[in-house]
């Protein structure tokens, strides 16, 4: 009796560890997590098992110190490699996964009966979609509806997720999951509208920029070229267009008409990603994507630029910031853009570190093969994307990432640091070696000023600044002022733009990735230096301008002329 007694202890105790760990389940290791839900974020409910949801899985990179490397070799003005981007195929050959990574996660997939498609050029990038309940199971997870109050958006996500401990090294992270990131703001980077004034009381010569910046301002005050470019069918400024904000051609030809007349009918081309559209009814033009339209077709005069409308129609949860950059490199030379510029972006505690960390590696990509990467750097100061309560001072996203070149913000006649400009130092990302210096001295010469409040050994952002307040725009058919690094950022996309189009017609190779050459000697010398003006936030008085780089108006304002002889020209 004893010995049946412990046989069918025995047999309970083999059926219990059956049910617990089916024949053939891996062993699991939690991957990511949070311990709450972020703030700005209530749960919603439970959502059906049978919904279908969307994953991406972002695999390990082959080599992806070593394209960091080869990045910056071909970047820096003293490496005798610089000026050679890499073409697609060299930089996919670093990012793909390599062929064990690949066939571990794919015949664990499969092992689930799922099927994983590409959806990036390197094939790094996998997609998956699969009812809840199955999602739940594959990854120990349990996925909530989840609501970003302010907004009212719903999305679906975790608080936790396991891999296979066998594929730990495999796996990047799974995404969207543990990410709660806000919605992009209607308008991003842009204050205010402050005035709303009639043609007849435009200004017309540089004497009245302290109270409004139109081209004429802006090409005296940065020695913009007044010559069209030579149109070069390889240059090509990219605007990048988010959250159904649609580029007015009526609006533009009106602003050139006015304040550009010797450019005539110029205007843009169009691209659509994730089920983007560019509708033209005059009351549904967005004051941000105007506002960049009329920036860099009014300033880069000659040069071909393209809005890219980015729709809503994406799985990467970033409004598309990952989308567009797989849509970018798998374009053909000649077509992909010499510049991009974005107006928009995201406090950097909103990503997951892992996130913020893969977009940078697009980026990245990207200068690699000879794309400027430009972001505005917020308008919050040192609170952020924008003016919010805070305890520490906020960084933003992308531009604490070293791969892209932010840009604050100045303003006035003579120039000063514009109290909006975002800047400070990532929490995500260590000082670059270009920096180093630049940042050590500025936080020498502050000393122990608001320590605690931010990271001392962060990457230093922005880059360089320009104006970005009163710019005027044409808007819903008036004419208005309006404010924010968001107007910075395209106007510095077009100086470079247009030192792209001379080095081409020089038989030169294009800048791309800009930060080593910025922070060089030669780079540094192109900048006009802003030591007055502070970017105040989270109830400090911010970040003080000095002599130098600082962490509110970065290197300073381009000359263009100097930017030239910078080159070699």
């Amino acid at each position: 009796m004893v010995m049946i007694s412990v046989s069918r202890l025995y047999l309970a105790t083999l059926l219990a560890l059956a049910a617990a760990n089916p024949l053939g389940r891996r062993t699991m290791s939690v991957h990511e997590s949070r311990q709450v839900v972020p703030a700005g974020f209530a749960h919603a409910g439970t959502p059906s098992p049978s919904q279908e949801i969307t994953l991406r899985i972002a695999l390990t990179n082959t080599d992806i110190k070593g394209l960091e490397a080869k990045t910056y070799a071909v970047s820096d003005p003293a490496n005798p490699l610089y000026g050679q981007h890499l073409t697609p195929n060299e930089v996919a050959d670093y990012v793909k996964p390599t062929a064990e990574t690949l066939s571990a996660v794919t015949e664990w997939l499969k092992e689930n009966n799922l099927v994983a498609k590409s959806i990036s050029p390197a094939g790094d990038l996998l997609q998956i979609s699969l009812p809840i309940s199955k999602a739940n199971d594959l990854l120990s997870a349990q996925f909530t509806t989840f609501k970003h109050v302010a907004s009212g958006k719903e999305s679906i996500r975790t608080l936790s997720y396991s891999v296979p401990e066998s594929l730990k090294e495999e796996i990047q992270f799974f995404h969207p999951t543990v990410a709660f990131v806000p919605p992009l703001n209607g308008k991003p980077g842009l204050t205010a509208i402050n005035s709303k004034r009639e043609l007849k009381e435009r200004a017309t010569v540089p004497a009245s920029c302290a109270s409004v910046a139109n081209p004429a301002c802006l090409i005296a005050e940065y020695n913009i070229p007044t010559t069209l470019a030579n149109n070069s069918a390889t240059n090509n400024l990219v605007v990048a267009g988010y959250i159904e904000q649609y580029a007015n051609q009526a609006d533009l030809q009106r602003f050139l008409t006015a304040l550009r007349p010797e450019l005539g009918n110029a205007t843009f081309a169009l691209q659509t990603l994730d089920g983007g559209i560019n509708d033209q009814t005059l009351s549904n033009a967005g004051v941000e994507a105007n506002l960049d339209v009329d920036m860099t077709v009014g300033l880069a005069a000659g040069v071909p630029v393209t809005f890219l409308s980015v729709g809503e129609d994406n799985n990467d949860d970033v409004d598309g910031f990952v989308d567009i950059v797989n849509f970018l490199l798998a374009e053909p030379d000649g077509v992909r853009p010499t510049v991009l510029t974005t107006s928009y972006g995201f406090n950097e505690a909103d990503l997951p570190a892992s996130l913020a960390i893969n977009i940078c590696n697009a980026y990245m990509q990207l200068g690699a093969v000879g794309t400027s990467v430009f972001f505005a750097s917020g308008d919050g100061g040192v609170g952020g994307i924008q003016s919010t309560s805070c305890t520490a001072f906020v960084p933003t996203a992308p531009s604490g990432c070293p791969f892209v070149t932010s840009v604050g913000g100045t303003a006035g006649v003579p120039q000063s640091a514009a109290g909006l400009s975002g800047g400070g130092f990532s929490n995500y990302f260590p000082t670059p070696d270009f920096q180093a210096g630049d940042v050590a001295s500025y936080l020498s010469s502050i000393g122990t000023q608001y320590s605690g409040l931010y990271n001392a050994t962060g990457r230093g952002f922005p880059d360089i600044a320009a104006t970005a307040e009163n710019v005027e725009i044409a808007w819903d058919g008036s004419f208005w002022t309006v404010d924010g690094t968001s107007c910075a950022t395209p106007i510095s996309a077009s100086i470079f733009a247009l030192v792209n189009d001379r080095l081409i017609a020089a038989g030169k190779p294009v800048l791309g990735f800009l930060n080593p050459f910025l922070y060089s000697p030669a780079g540094r010398a192109a900048f006009n230096d802003i030591t007055s003006g502070s970017n105040p936030g989270c109830n400090t008085e911010g970040f003080s301008a000095t002599a130098g780089w600082d962490p509110v108006t970065g290197l300073g304002t381009p000359d263009f002329n100097k930017l030239l002889t910078a080159v070699g020209l």
